[in-house]
């Protein structure tokens, strides 16, 4: 057997954070509609949300390859709401049960997330004010803790410009906030701590925290900041940086999906962290689960919709 080329990748795996279960479990179980839901893999996720006390499933897509799926896995699905809408169909009817109260949250199953999204973010969906701007959030946490790092945004927003990223970390503040983080810490990501003409993303991040200072009272704002003096006291202590943020940070904001996003992989990949994510920013919380997530993730996420469903609109 050839020996792991990687020997910096975890062995470990991820657990879901009890605090954050107890909590969703606390509170009313929201109506979860899964958008094609014929896959085993969507099919065994919403079955695990629903058998952890975190979903009333709504099972959308082509009804028998729904049922077949459900006999595969062996799982009575008899008295669950089924609604047959095949394909891109069923974005659409998932947007549509949204809009007109009939679920507190939508999952992704076995679709594209460009199809999943384009069903339900554009402004003719109906999920979302005119103007306003969605954010993805990963509630990221190691084997050895629950307290989480709040990620903006790694899976959404490619390459966002100034005003998106603050709603992002607006976002962020408000989910941070229902989960119990009063006055939360947030970090705007960049190569460097100074503003450089010439490295665009610097200037933008002190932008946005010279916006946050008024804008989001009771958080604490920094940036820009590296890497290391985000997550490291000791980094900040030798450079001579002067910041509440560094080792403590709640919040982490990202310039772009291809930063945010390697720092989510290889935080699960070689830390073991659980990875539960969510978009923000329409009626309802979106949840977006991949085929490489494993159990625990999907949990998380689950959990993360019942807290995310009960909060009050942005505004």
């Amino acid at each position: 057997m050839t020996a792991n080329p990687y020997p910096f990748l975890a062995t470990t795996l991820p657990h879901c954070p009890e605090r954050l279960l107890t909590q969703a479990r606390g509170m009313p179980v929201p109506r979860v509609a899964l958008v094609n839901a014929g896959g085993t893999n969507a099919l065994t996720g919403i079955r695990e949300a629903a058998e952890a006390g975190l979903a009333l499933p709504i099972l959308i897509g082509d009804r028998d390859k729904i049922m077949a799926t459900a006999e595969q896995i062996g799982w009575d699905i008899d008295g669950l709401r089924l609604i047959h809408a095949p394909h891109a169909a069923a974005a659409s009817e998932a947007s549509r049960l949204a809009r007109e109260g009939e679920a507190d949250a939508v999952m992704k199953g076995q679709v594209h997330t460009s199809t999943f999204l384009k069903g339900l973010l554009p402004s003719a969906a109906g999920l979302r004010e005119k103007g306003s701007r969605c954010g993805h959030v990963f509630h990221i946490t190691t084997p050895h803790s629950d307290r989480p790092l709040l990620l903006t945004d790694a899976a959404l927003n490619v390459d966002p410009d100034v005003s998106t990223r603050q709603a992002c970390l607006t976002h962020a503040v408000r989910l941070a906030r229902a989960l119990g983080i009063d006055h939360p810490k947030a970090g705007l990501l960049a190569p460097s701590e100074d503003p450089i003409p010439t490295v665009p993303n610097t200037i933008e991040a002190a932008e946005i925290a010279l916006w946050a200072s008024t804008a989001l009272p009771g958080t604490t704002v920094q940036g820009p900041m590296a890497l290391d003096l985000i997550f490291s006291k000791a980094a900040a202590q030798a450079k001579g940086y002067v910041s509440d943020v560094s080792g403590d940070a709640d919040i982490m904001v990202v310039p772009n999906i291809t930063s945010g996003n390697a720092i989510f992989k290889l935080m699960v990949l070689g830390m073991g962290c659980c990875a539960g994510g969510l978009v923000l920013g329409c009626k309802v919380p979106l949840l977006l689960t991949s085929r490489s997530q494993q159990a625990p993730d999907r949990i998380a996420s689950a959990a993360l919709g019942v807290i995310a469903a009960q909060m009050a609109p942005a505004g």
